[in-house]
C-alpha cells in the first residue's frame, strides 16, 4: 500500500481560498495534516467547506489548538483524537489530532500539530504528542506519523526529538528544495513529516502546485510525502 500525507499550515484561511483550494488538490494527498485551521466563529463549517471543496473530509480536530486531519473518500476511519496540550500561562493553546486509518488494509496513526514559538514549550508539546500519539498506534495495530508546523528547525532540540522516535521523511527520500517558510521566500524547512520506521519513504518534498498559488495561499508551503506500509500493521478493530 502506498499513502500519499501530506501537512500544511492554512493560517486560518486568512489568504487567497480558491488559490488555497488549487493547492491542496494538487497535493493528491489521502491525508492531509492542517494546521491553523479556522478556529473562531463558523470554525466547524469552513473546515469542513474547504475539505469538501478538495474531495475530502474531516476525520479530526477540534477548534482548540486549531489543528485537524482530512481524509479521502478511499480512507476507512477506525477512531479520532483531539488533546489539548499542556498550557502554558502567556502561551498560545497548542493541540494534537490524531486519526487512526485503513488504506488497502494498512493501518496508519497520524497525527497533526502545530509547534509553539517558544522552545520550552516545543520540546515538552512534542514529547507529549508523540507518547499520545504513539499509544494510539499502539491500541490499533498501526504505523504512527507525525506531521505539522515544528516553529524550528532539523537541528533544534524538539525537531531532534522527533527524528529520535520516528524517520524525517524529507532527507529520507528528498523532493525539492526542502524549504517550507515563507512561502514567497522560503528559507527554512520548519514543516515536516516524520514516520515510522515501519513505513518506506518514496519520495517526501514540495507540492506539484503553480507558484502564484502556494504564493498566495498561505505563508508556508505545503510538504507531501509518499509512504509504503510494510508488514505488520493491521491489527484487530476496537471499538473506541
Amino acid at each position: 500500500m502506498t499513502v500519499r500525507l501530506a501537512t500544511y499550515n492554512v493560517r486560518g484561511m486568512k489568504d487567497s481560498v480558491p488559490a488555497l483550494t488549487r493547492v491542496i488538490g494538487a497535493l493528491r494527498a489521502d491525508l492531509l495534516c492542517v494546521q491553523e485551521a479556522p478556529r473562531l466563529l463558523g470554525w466547524r463549517s469552513r473546515r469542513e467547506a474547504l475539505a469538501g471543496s478538495c474531495g475530502l473530509r474531516v476525520v479530526a480536530g477540534r477548534r482548540l489548538g486549531g489543528v485537524a486531519v482530512f481524509a479521502a473518500p478511499r480512507v476507512r476511519l477506525i477512531d479520532a483524537e483531539s488533546h489539548v496540550l499542556r498550557i502554558f500561562a502567556g502561551l498560545e493553546a497548542r493541540g494534537l489530532a490524531i486519526a487512526v486509518v485503513e488504506v488497502e488494509g494498512a493501518r496508519l496513526a497520524v497525527g497533526s500539530t502545530h509547534l509553539d514559538l517558544n522552545g520550552a514549550a516545543r520540546l515538552r508539546h512534542v514529547t507529549e504528542a508523540m507518547a499520545l500519539l504513539e499509544a494510539a498506534a499502539a491500541r490499533f495495530g498501526a504505523a504512527p506519523v507525525l506531521c505539522g508546523d515544528f516553529n524550528e528547525r532539523d537541528h533544534q532540540p524538539a525537531w531532534r526529538y522527533a527524528a529520535t522516535r520516528l524517520t524525517d521523511c524529507y532527507p529520507a527520500a528528498p523532493r525539492g528544495d526542502g524549504p517550507t517558510f515563507t512561502a514567497r521566500h522560503p528559507q527554512a524547512r520548519i514543516d515536516a513529516v516524520f514516520a515510522s520506521p515501519d513505513l518506506r519513504v518514496h519520495a517526501c518534498g514540495g507540492a506539484e502546485a503553480a507558484p502564484a498559488d502556494l504564493a498566495a495561499a498561505s505563508d508556508h508551503l505545503p510538504v507531501v510525502a509518499e509512504l509504503e506500509s510494510g508488514a505488520g500493521l493491521r491489527g484487530p478493530v476496537m471499538n473506541p
